[in-house]
């Protein structure tokens, strides 16, 4: 009989074929008897109050069914966490795009003539859009009661403008900056950055006479979703039932509400199911972008090369309202102290409000701002004190028995071995190619990032078909995940791959799910999965067992088969039957047929392990326009088990292609609070003729806390990126450029300035 090994194979994507044949139903997707189109006026101004606002014109547009203001909504705040934004800009506006009124009509024409049509008097404010200043005691308050919102962090901060100040560290940084022979510091600054995934926010809500809702929406977290709506439109969460869709891409971008809260209103005023679409320019105009960041880093250092203090401060420009973040601020900033043993250390993190576009999470949310910052800032001590910046961090790093800078305690630290091999694999100690014409450089960066945590249910069920399916609340966000947990259910129960099914619930048929998102999808949705598995297997066995005539130690599964057998005594299986035939002697289960249905949920706790990721990049720098490019890059990942190799090896390359987009080129730029760059044509992302040569090279080990000692790898590759080009910048040039993205004109200003001496 054949022998199936699921895990550790390169299966491909399941819902590939259904994606690529244009089968697939995203929520723009979707329609409904009677639907109407959904629009959003947006405020031109970044800060203004709203002096008056009619709607009767747009009312009477032929196809027209509702038109509402702030006027015809409850006052009430919507948020993941910190809920402090209005569904619709009551009183004042607060970032240009900001929304003050919507309608519903018959098709998009006719509720694009309405908001044309309605007539709104602004008073305009003084804006803010510098975080720093927003921070001065001078500053106007963008949020004056500020001090009443739900979630918002306790003790408040008081801070002008700042809803969260969050601190970490430990030993005492005074006593370690005067135990240290030479002291650094330097600031650096991250731009403006959109996720730029390919399909734009989009919802579809029925407010049913029942007083329950339907939602269709591209969003990845369903249940806090759920959680949000119930609380802003005041239902209970059992009368709101999320269904699933395909997701077209997120990277942090697809757990926040967007237009879900407006679109159940107009329903509800139009007595008709209401989809809204954004468009592009309003994804680049208001949608959840990358925070900007300002960060300073002072370090004390011995003659010897040891780390021995630090003082870090990172501002974060959150834009007009918090609401878009899980966790109302940043817990990325407390990488401020990298990877490195530092016996006395303080981090501050600051959120602050300006009349900027709101910002949400995306893909490793602070971590590669941060990791610039501290990556760029130890390359420039290196530097200062004449040590090769390998070697500066192989004296500093974290080792087994170490407690991080922030009090974590893993083990089996395996940052020296990932740095070593990243070294290795770039030919750190061997001369760099000489171009005639260029400057060339190299550059290294380091960092980890442990699993996140979370809450999964799963169940898994087989009939006479012997096709098991597992059923999910959980939506694929484009990363192949319902193929990872397949291949779950096929090696517990023996059975190939392509014989699992997956089926989507909506949120009204199974327990609290947490989503994707940190890292956490293998880790915690996959011991729900792998539980539920073994259960159904166990029950296969108990089934079975009488069926065989034999005790259920006696019992296995293989090869979609229940067997008896092999012992010492009988080598071969010589009693076998199938599992689908196992399924239909079982009671009718819960689905109302016969078969055998298993259910498991899963808590996950903060693992007591993390995951390293180094690399190197190599540059090629023109020194008459200024021009970088990579030339070769390296990426090393301390892993564990890996579960498909195919679907591994696409979230490094893409994590690190996303990586290069935010070192080199992509920033939503803003004049006086406005978006600027309202288009693909203006902002860019990366190409297939942008990317280097890559080698990824896997450090292999067996300490990692997802199913069958498997390490998450969603998000590592993309965080380091930005740090290892820039200090190979810094190494082709001799001079550091500390703002990112790292432009030409970036390039060629630290070119003149070193020529100069300045």
């Amino acid at each position: 009989m054949a022998i199936y090994s699921a895990i550790g194979s390169s299966i491909t994507r399941g819902e590939g074929p259904d994606k690529v044949t244009g089968k697939s139903l995203y929520a723009a997707d979707i329609t409904l008897p009677g639907m109407l189109w959904g629009k959003a006026l947006r405020s031109p101004f970044p800060h203004a109050r709203i002096v008056s606002l009619d709607t009767s014109r747009a009312r009477a547009v032929p196809g027209v069914r509702a038109v509402i203001t702030a006027a015809d909504l409850p006052d009430s705040l919507v948020g993941r966490r910190l809920r402090d934004m209005p569904v619709l800009a009551r009183g004042v506006v607060r970032f240009a795009g900001e929304k003050v009124a919507a309608v519903a009509a018959d098709d998009p024409a006719a509720a694009e003539e309405a908001l044309l049509l309605i007539d709104v008097e602004y008073e305009e404010l003084p804006p803010i859009f510098d975080a720093a200043a927003a921070m001065s005691p001078g500053a106007p308050a963008l949020h004056p009661a500020m001090s009443s919102y739900e979630g918002l962090p306790q003790p408040p901060s008081g801070i002008n403008n700042v809803f969260a100040h969050i601190t970490w560290g430990q030993g005492d940084v005074a006593q370690g900056f005067a135990e240290a022979d030479l002291v650094f510091e330097h600031s650096f600054n991250a731009q403006l950055m959109h996720q730029a995934y390919i399909e734009p926010h989009a919802c579809l809500v029925s407010a049913e006479p029942s007083g329950k809702a339907q939602v269709w929406v591209n969003n990845k977290d369903p249940y806090a979703l759920r959680e949000q709506l119930a609380a802003v439109w005041g239902l209970p969460e059992e009368r709101i039932v999320l269904h699933p869709c395909s997701i077209g891409g997120d990277f942090g971008g697809k757990g926040s509400f967007m237009d879900a809260p407006l679109c159940y209103y107009l329903s509800l005023h139009s007595g008709r199911p209401v989809k809204m679409v954004m468009d592009y320019i309003q994804e680049l105009m208001a949608a959840n972008p990358r925070h900007p960041a300002v960060m300073t880093i002072k370090s004390g250092v011995k003659r010897d090369g040891a780390l021995v203090a630090r003082q870090a401060r990172v501002v974060f420009d959150s834009g007009a309202y918090g609401a878009f973040k899980p966790t109302v601020y940043l817990r990325g900033a407390d990488h401020l102290c990298g990877v490195y043993r530092i016996p006395h250390a303080r981090i501050d993190s600051y959120m602050v409000y300006t009349n900027n576009v709101p910002k949400g999470h995306m893909r490793s949310p602070a971590k590669p701002q941060v990791v610039f910052a501290v990556e760029s800032h130890t390359d420039l001590i290196a530097r200062e004190m004449g040590l090769d910046p390998y070697e500066f961090r192989r004296i500093n790093l974290l080792r087994d028995g170490d407690s991080s800078p922030v009090g974590h305690q893993w083990r089996e630290i395996r940052a020296d071995e990932t740095l070593r091999r990243a070294a290795q694999s770039a030919g750190w100690d061997t001369p760099k190619p000489a171009k005639p014409g260029t400057l060339t450089g190299r550059g290294l960066a380091i960092t980890d990032l442990s699993q996140g945590v979370g809450r999964f249910a799963a169940r898994v069920s087989i009939g006479a078909s012997g096709r098991p399916k597992l059923h999910m609340a959980f939506w694929d966000t484009g990363t192949g995940s319902h193929t990872v947990l397949r291949q779950m259910v096929a090696q517990e129960l023996s059975v190939p791959v392509d014989e699992v099914d997956i089926e989507l619930l909506d949120t009204s048929e199974m327990p609290f799910s947490s989503g994707s998102g940190g890292t956490r999808v293998t880790y915690t949705a996959g011991q729900a999965v792998v539980g539920a598995a073994r259960e159904l297997r166990r029950q296969l066995i108990r089934a079975a067992a009488p069926l065989l005539d034999s005790p259920e130690e006696d019992v296995s599964l293989h090869s979609g088969r229940v067997v008896v057998g092999p012992s010492p005594q009988r080598p071969a299986y010589y009693r076998t039957i199938a599992i689908g035939e196992v399924a239909a002697h079982a009671p009718a289960a819960n689905h109302g047929e016969a078969g055998i249905v298993a259910e498991y949920e899963f808590a996950s706790e903060p693992p007591d392990v993390t995951s390293f990721c180094a690399q190197a990049a190599e540059v090629e720098i023109d020194p008459e326009t200024g021009a970088i490019t990579v030339t070769r890059f390296v990426t090393a990942h301390d892993v564990g088990a890996i579960l498909n190799p195919l679907l591994h090896q696409g979230q490094v390359e893409g994590g690190v292609i996303q990586g290069l987009g935010y070192a080199l080129m992509e920033e939503l730029q803003t004049e006086d609070g406005h978006i600027s760059t309202l288009s693909f044509g203006d902002y860019k992302i990366p190409t297939s003729a942008d990317i280097p040569p890559l080698t990824t090279v896997l450090v292999e080990g067996a300490s990692g806390p997802a199913p069958y000692r498997s390490k998450g790898i969603g998000e590592s590759a993309n965080i380091p990126v930005a740090a290892a080009i820039a200090n190979a910048v810094t190494d082709a040039i001799g001079a550091p450029i500390t703002n990112l993205p790292l432009t030409a004109e970036k390039a060629m200003t630290a070119i003149k300035n070193r020529e100069s001496g300045n």
